[in-house]
């Protein structure tokens, strides 16, 4: 089946053919940050189709990097997760300002108090559940430039019954995985790092 923009990851290969350029210059365009990519634990390159859209749109939505580094806001009700975010995410050394809250109802007030780069959620909490809280993000146009991560143990056809998740949210498998979300992390650095301060 031939691959379209309604995905929401595709591939560098996928990605050129959509841009309508060679695979060695979409490979370029994620090294210089134009497109946002992440390798997968098998070595596989991912890019995010919000980003291909974005590029083919003319009007990419990055700000620029604060000078301490990335703000990063974890959503997570179980203490346990809550630490091996941390405990892993400080194990990266990169320039990573973290923050954490143990449901959507208190990430929302963090978000109103300074909005991050990033935020990570789980989707199953309670007071209030990553679905709702994503819903109320991106029903604002001043956190469009929030990249969102969504990681869950619940597989795609819960998701989808329970309105399912914006096209431009990606959703990451649980056990956590670092590795990824890494890659994730460090594509967005790189991107912020290459895009003038406005």
């Amino acid at each position: 089946m031939d691959f379209s923009l309604e995905e929401k990851y595709c591939s560098t290969r996928e990605a050129a053919k959509l841009i309508g350029v060679s695979l060695r210059t979409a490979q370029l365009m994620v090294e210089r940050g134009e497109l946002q990519a992440w390798k997968t634990s098998g070595g596989h390159r991912r890019i995010l189709v919000e980003s291909v859209k974005g590029y083919l749109a003319g009007r990419e939505r990055r700000p620029s990097i604060a000078p301490e580094g990335l703000s990063v806001l974890i959503v997570e009700d179980d203490a346990i997760t809550r630490e091996m975010y941390l405990r892993g995410i400080a194990r990266w050394e990169m320039p990573l300002k973290v923050r954490v809250a143990e449901n959507g109802f208190l990430a929302l007030l963090e978000i109103g108090k300074h909005t991050p780069d990033l935020l990570i959620a789980d989707l199953m909490m309670p007071r209030m559940d990553g679905f709702e809280m994503i819903r109320a993000i991106r029903a604002d146009p001043r956190l469009d430039v929030m990249n969102i991560i969504a990681v869950s143990a619940m597989d795609g056809a819960d998701i989808q019954a329970r309105g399912g998740l914006p096209g431009d949210v990606a959703l990451f498998a649980k056990p956590v995985p670092f590795y990824e979300l890494r890659g994730f992390v460090q594509a967005m650095l790189s991107a912020r790092r290459r895009t003038p301060a406005a």
